[in-house]
């Protein structure tokens, strides 16, 4: 072990010194004792570095669509699959009308797909219920507002999988007040908690499209995985399919840090009592996987005041996501009717006081 001056205090960082008649080194700052292994596992921890992510080899089918056509659109350039019947179709990206000029080989042939849940007619009522309760909602917007075109999408994504080994060290502490006599007192305990584990992740998702926007995607999840059913052509039927533009080896990041945020958030949800503050982490992913998939989604834009709206929809459990309009004045009645009842609480209880 190295010198004992070395070594900061976890809650202070003032320099720990140790003491002989305790066996434990102290913070001469704020007179906290440590246990020196548990000191010790501390600088290991945190001078080891999150180890690089093993994806291994993972493998995806190199099949291609049957039964399938490609469609460019020249204003945005996105590449859209649709099956064989279709001659022309709109853009869902940029709604710009695309027609096929000759038949493409197919793309790359999904390992699974989840079919649309319901159809684009029940669309109104989702977005109405998407709506309620939105209490800065201009209050015309109801009878204003006009939904554009309807597009289902099979949007193109990775699912990955993994197991995770890995550990995580926290700041702990316990606080107990009492009384003593006249005084009120107030006892601090500063713990170094230290989790490790082992767990695994499956079909987390990230979507392959670079056109489409990741918040957009992430706010309309949880998709159920378990009704994902082998790909047929037959289900682009009446939708488009999104080719996918980008591959796996650039969405490993994203998918990383998913696994990692959840896999902290677990370790550090078992602290239970102690008001746990993290201080590092040291994960590396094992045995990865991958697998390409197409899932439901409707695109839409709803026309207000001159301003257009983009919404996404879960075509399987029928979430909303999407940027609503807000009414500038009931905003700011919204806000002045707060601030007035907060004055009225602050003015009746200063009149309470001075009787």
């Amino acid at each position: 072990m190295a010198s004992a001056s070395q070594y900061k205090c976890p809650k202070c960082g003032a320099p720990l010194i140790f003491h002989a008649d305790s066996g434990k080194l102290r913070c001469e700052s704020c007179s906290n004792d440590y246990d020196v292994d548990a000191v010790d596992a501390l600088y290991a921890a945190e001078n080891a570095e999150d180890q690089e992510f093993d994806w291994g080899k993972y493998k995806v089918t190199e099949d291609k669509m049957d039964d399938t056509q490609v469609f460019v659109c020249q204003s945005c350039g996105a590449t859209i699959e649709a099956d064989h019947a279709t001659a022309a179709t709109a853009c869902p990206y940029c709604g710009n009308n695309v027609v096929l000029d000759e038949r493409v080989s197919g793309g790359l042939k999904p390992n699974a797909i989840i079919p649309f849940q319901f159809g684009p007619e029940k669309l109104e009522e989702k977005i109405q219920a998407y709506y309620k309760g939105k209490k800065l909602l201009p209050r015309n917007f109801f009878d204003r507002n006009k939904i554009g075109k309807v597009q289902g999408v099979y949007v193109p994504f990775w699912l990955f999988d993994s197991k995770l080994d890995g550990s995580v060290t926290m700041n702990g502490q316990i606080i107990r007040c009492y009384t003593e006599g006249d005084y009120d007192c107030t006892e601090t305990n500063h713990f170094l908690l230290v989790r490790e584990g082992s767990m695994a992740f499956a079909k987390i998702p990230v979507d392959a499209s670079v056109k489409m926007d990741n918040d957009l995607m992430d706010s309309i999840e949880p998709f159920h995985y378990d009704e994902l059913v082998d790909f047929d052509p037959a289900y682009l039927t009446g939708y488009l399919a999104d080719r996918f533009d980008s591959d796996p080896e650039a969405e490993i990041p994203r998918a990383n840090e998913r696994m990692k945020n959840s896999a902290i958030d677990i370790f550090t949800s078992t602290a239970v009592g102690y008001a746990p503050i993290l201080r590092s982490s040291a994960i590396r992913m094992l045995d990865a996987s991958v697998r390409y998939v197409l899932l439901p989604v409707y695109l839409l834009n709803c026309e207000y005041n001159g301003t257009t709206y983009r919404y996404a929809v879960n075509g399987q459990t029928g979430k909303v996501a999407g940027e609503l309009p807000v009414s500038k004045g009931k905003k700011w009645g919204y806000f002045c009717g707060t601030a007035a009842g907060v004055t009225a609480a602050l003015f009746a209880l200063a009149t309470m006081f001075l009787r």
